[in-house]
């Protein structure tokens, strides 16, 4: 059995991997063809764009894992079934559960594969292509280093070290320049919140330089006289998508313990949980449908309705996120429900082809 393991498993990887290039190449040109309309914008160029595309591929990879899975399993099962190979396993002696087992393994594999891309690759490059187009657009007013995000306030410059979320600034640095470029000031704080139009800085350490001195004051909380804008600000901050599922989860515990709105970021962690079960629910789906569809003698329908399938499944996952933030739908009702429906689905067909 393991011998039909690994050839099961071949023929599904190939085709998912044939799938991955195709649908991959449908949405990044979509995505080039959509950021064109911001092109020449700042400095933003189309080498800036074709950085900025290329960057957010694993992110698309990752939201369209699922959908590949179903295709690529259904085309190669279909392969399969048209040179008579499932038939003849069947004749063997091979059972529908066993052949399901096969490709569940595959699913298990694909599973960690994107767990892998939405934890750890996804994150880094899609915070690095937000950087590049945040900096693009925003030319001259500010820009983000190794060291954080650096802005200039006419002869203040501002370091940043973190803009979560919530637009909560933290290890926040400001030099303070005379006309002559002497640093005359040097502020460090905690963290910065935006509240009543202005920023609050907590934790200050305000340090006073002089020719032959220095001297240092420190207050828990002082308001910041600034041009600096949140608008401007947004572009750089940490998107819910960018953050693993452990940051999600120290986040969440963070804004509940504030009283603060939690849902799309509850959403986000639970759909990076689901995810990677949605592609073995995907693929364990193409089995009963390529089964059917050999009885019938139509292999072609059976992947019409694949593809059916795996974009109303991209349509309608997408749509309950909006439906989590528009009414207030329980984020783990909003990002298990499309998984649990195809699960389900599943289940009824291939009890119907034992």
């Amino acid at each position: 059995m393991r011998i039909l393991d690994l050839y099961i498993g071949k023929i599904l990887l190939r085709h998912i991997l044939v799938t991955i290039v195709v649908l991959l190449g449908l949405f990044t040109f979509v995505s080039f063809i959509d950021e064109l309309g911001d092109l020449d914008k700042g400095s933003y160029g189309i080498i800036q764009v074709l950085q900025y595309v290329i960057l957010t591929i694993p992110k698309t990879l990752y939201e369209i894992f699922p959908m590949a899975a179903l295709i690529g399993s259904i085309l190669g099962l279909s392969v399969l079934a048209r040179d008579s190979e499932l038939i003849v396993m069947r004749a063997a002696g091979v059972s529908v559960q066993r052949i399901v087992l096969s490709v569940l393994r595959v699913g298990v594999m694909l599973a960690g594969f994107a767990m892998v891309m939405g934890e750890v690759i996804s994150p880094y490059t899609e915070t690095r292509a937000q950087k590049i187009q945040a900096e693009s657009l925003q030319s001259g007013i500010a820009r983000k280093q190794v060291t954080g995000l650096w802005l200039r306030d006419d002869n203040t410059y501002v370091n940043i070290g973190e803009v979560l979320p919530d637009l909560t600034l933290l290890r926040i640095k400001i030099f303070e320049f005379d006309g002559e470029n002497f640093l005359r000031f040097l502020s460090t704080a905690e963290r910065g919140v935006f509240q009543d139009g202005r920023w609050l800085l907590e934790g200050l350490k305000r340090t006073m330089i002089n020719e032959d001195s220095s001297a240092a004051d420190e207050v828990p909380a002082a308001y910041w006289s600034t041009v600096v804008d949140p608008n401007i600000l947004s572009v750089f901050m940490i998107q819910p998508e960018q953050l693993s599922i452990w940051q999600l989860a120290q986040y969440i515990d963070h804004l509940k313990s504030n009283k603060q709105e939690t849902n799309n970021y509850e959403l986000a962690y639970w759909s990076k949980i689901v995810t990677p079960f949605a592609t073995m629910v995907m693929l364990i789906l193409a089995v009963p449908f390529v089964f059917k569809e050999v009885r019938s003698g139509s292999l072609g329908r059976s992947l019409f309705a694949g593809i059916m399938i795996g974009l109303g499944f991209f349509i309608v996952n997408r749509a309950f996120s909006y439906f989590v933030l528009l009414f207030g739908i329980p984020p783990l009702l909003g990002a298990i429900a499309p998984t649990a429906l195809v699960c389900l689905l599943s289940i009824v067909m291939i009890r119907r082809i034992i």
